[in-house]
């Protein structure tokens, strides 16, 4: 039976939490009040969500397990990195069902995603006459296809998600037709003669050296490591560990850490009531020792104080 939501919210922790089945951290790394907008769909076959956020967000995290995992972008006002390549918009996003992802967002980005039960999805597959180049082509997490093709495709799924949206009637025939509408919308942008099934696209130097940081970043929250300790870890110059951030997150590496311990303080307040931590301790075990200049940050990147962050605002999952 078919299922869905509509959401608007301030906080982009209570949106990551609200994406039904993926387990994902986001992080903002721009300042100011979030505003993030939701439309979700579930049926027995498929997830489907498109997503809004007003601010830079770096998503992380695992995609669901036994799925295949699409997004479409609708809109990229800004530099956008998915497994550490360069996207356009014309940029097809996929992940198999259990692979560990980072996705850095631009400000205002909006993105349509489907997941579809692997089995669903395979079945499909096998019926196309291209279904080992696109096992292959599948390989990869951004595939490019054609610039008009995609923007074909791109219009006609965005119009099936906000008919089934509307139709509170879809009933299980309707829902295996969306199902499959969508599936054949996919595998036909594949197909087409101007995608290169054999593409690659490596990740790129400059990614790998932020993934890497943004790791150490949270893995030693009570020891945070300065720019001088990443440049040391990673045996590059200070210059390389500057450039890669400004490329690839549109910052500097102070403050892409700041932003990412920032946001976990953040996360463990709204998870927890007052009574179960305080502002100090969730400070402290993300590396934050002085209050006052806590505070600050806190709400220079937020654009409010920690004691005004509501407390265990969150439902749809825990957040660590």
């Amino acid at each position: 039976m078919k299922t869905q939501t509509i959401s608007h919210c301030h906080d982009i922790h209570v949106h990551a939490a609200t994406v039904q089945q993926w387990n994902q951290d986001y992080s903002q790394l721009t300042a100011g009040s979030a505003e993030c907008s939701l439309k979700q769909m579930t049926t027995s076959g498929c997830h489907v969500f498109l997503e809004q956020i007003n601010q830079r967000v770096v998503q992380n995290g695992v995609a669901p397990r036994d799925k295949m995992c699409f997004a479409i972008p609708i809109s990229v006002p800004g530099s956008v990195r998915m497994q550490g390549r360069e996207v356009d918009d014309s940029s097809l996003f996929f992940l198999n069902g259990g692979e560990e992802f980072m996705f850095h967002m631009p400000m205002g980005m909006e993105l349509l995603s489907i997941t579809f039960e692997r089995e669903l999805f395979e079945q499909a597959l096998e019926q196309t006459a291209f279904a080992r180049q696109l096992k292959v082509l599948l390989r990869q997490p951004v595939i490019r296809v054609s610039p008009q093709r995609f923007a074909q495709v791109r219009r006609r799924l965005l119009g099936l998600f906000s008919e089934a949206l509307v139709n509170d009637d879809l009933g299980s025939p309707g829902e295996v037709a969306l199902e499959q509408a969508m599936l054949d919308e996919l595998l036909q942008l594949m197909t087409d003669p101007a995608c290169d099934k054999q593409q690659r696209s490596p990740s790129s130097t400059r990614s790998f050296i932020v993934e890497k940081c943004h790791r150490m970043a949270v893995s030693q929250v009570i020891d945070a490591p300065s720019v001088i300790d990443l440049c040391n870890r990673l045996q590059i110059s200070r210059r390389t560990v500057q450039n890669s951030f400004r490329s690839v997150a549109e910052t500097t590496p102070l403050n892409y850490m700041r932003a990412v311990r920032l946001n976990g303080v953040r996360r463990a307040l709204i998870s927890t009531r007052a009574n179960e931590l305080s502002i100090g301790d969730a400070a402290g075990q993300w590396g934050f020792y002085h209050l006052s200049h806590f505070a600050e940050e806190y709400q220079d990147l937020f654009a409010e104080l920690p004691s005004h962050t509501p407390r265990a605002a969150l439902s749809a999952r825990p957040l660590s």
